[in-house]
């Protein structure tokens, strides 16, 4: 069962390869950013499948702070999107 999460976790290793094409070529904010979000949901995914294989409880809390750390990003991406969007709407 070791090998089946360790094989899991380079199968997602080699999608975030693949996801960095797209905040290298990405044509708008939105697309890096949720490219960026993808990072963090993938990264999530690895440190929990390497936790479970090696049985190591600090991948588990290094996880779920990254889980906290990518919530957060994502609602500063946003407000800093309204908020820019509301006040070149009011200046036109």
């Amino acid at each position: 069962m070791q090998s089946l999460f360790l094989a899991l976790a380079l199968f997602l290793l080699l999608n975030l390869c693949a996801g960095m094409w797209r905040i290298l070529r990405g044509p708008t904010a939105a697309d890096r950013m949720l490219a960026a979000q993808l990072f963090g949901t993938t990264a999530v995914a690895m440190l929990l499948l390497l936790a479970q294989a090696g049985n190591n409880a600090a991948l588990r809390d290094v996880a779920l702070v990254f889980a906290l750390l990518a919530a957060v990003t994502a609602v500063a991406f946003v407000r800093r999107g309204w908020l820019g969007r509301e006040e070149n709407h009011d200046s036109g």
